[in-house]
């Protein structure tokens, strides 16, 4: 997992913001948007499988930015992980943020079909409360932010808590921490299922996550800090 952190200044960097710049602008000109909107009308049409439903939209949940910042919270306050608590929690600004501004500068619609799969309810003292597909929070930046689509920003956060998650994990595990990818995977494909994103939303979201876990994972030595656990 370490080829995933580097510098500002490396190819790995300069890759990954010239492969964003790419599909932000087959996003804004519009060159993907039949593919964009057949993958979704795709996913439209299965919708109604209780089962996977509620897996799906469960999943889209446990991208809600708060969770995130809780579970951060937690990492920041315990010794052992202070150092990875604090880069999730600044990842999770940064992503947040950037992701926001960057909705008004495309300025893409969200998907025009509506979710029409199995309702996904909670029950709160006796009374039980739908919980509808959530929208990237803090989108709000310009007038009509809320319903912008691109980049996903569900989709960058899952990236990052992946990344610098397994690489926590990859001295211990080296071989399995790679699993921990499968839930920006998973992330991705709950946010079309639910209609909420096009197929390239996520991705560029993801290639956004990439670029910023990697980069800041290196400024805060989170290698150093593994390193001096083993001494």
């Amino acid at each position: 997992m370490q080829k995933w952190i580097f510098d500002i200044r490396s190819r790995p960097f300069v890759l990954t913001v010239l492969a964003f710049l790419f599909v932000t602008s087959l996003v804004y000109f519009e060159v993907t948007q039949e593919f964009d909107e057949y993958v979704v009308s795709f996913f439209h049409s299965i919708a109604g499988n209780v089962s996977l439903d509620l897996v799906m939209q469960s999943i889209t949940e446990a991208g809600d930015v708060r969770i995130m910042l809780v579970f951060s919270s937690v990492l920041l306050i315990i010794k052992k992980t202070r150092r990875i608590g604090l880069a999730l929690l600044i990842l999770l600004v940064l992503a947040t943020l950037l992701t926001g501004y960057i909705k008004c500068g495309v300025d893409r619609d969200r998907p025009s079909l509506d979710y029409e799969g199995t309702p996904f309810f909670i029950e709160f003292e006796g009374t039980a409360f739908e919980i509808k597909p959530s929208a990237d929070t803090f989108a709000l930046f310009c007038e009509g932010g809320f319903n912008a689509s691109y980049p996903s920003g569900h989709a960058a956060r899952a990236t990052v808590f992946g990344i610098i998650l397994g690489f926590a994990l990859s001295q211990r595990f080296p071989r399995y921490c790679y699993l921990l990818l499968l839930y920006p995977f998973l992330m991705a494909m709950s946010r079309i299922y639910v209609i909420q994103h096009f197929p390239m939303d996520v991705i560029g979201g993801t290639i956004l996550g990439v670029m910023l876990a990697g980069v800041i994972a290196k400024k805060t030595n989170l290698l150093k800090s593994f390193e001096e656990s083993k001494t």
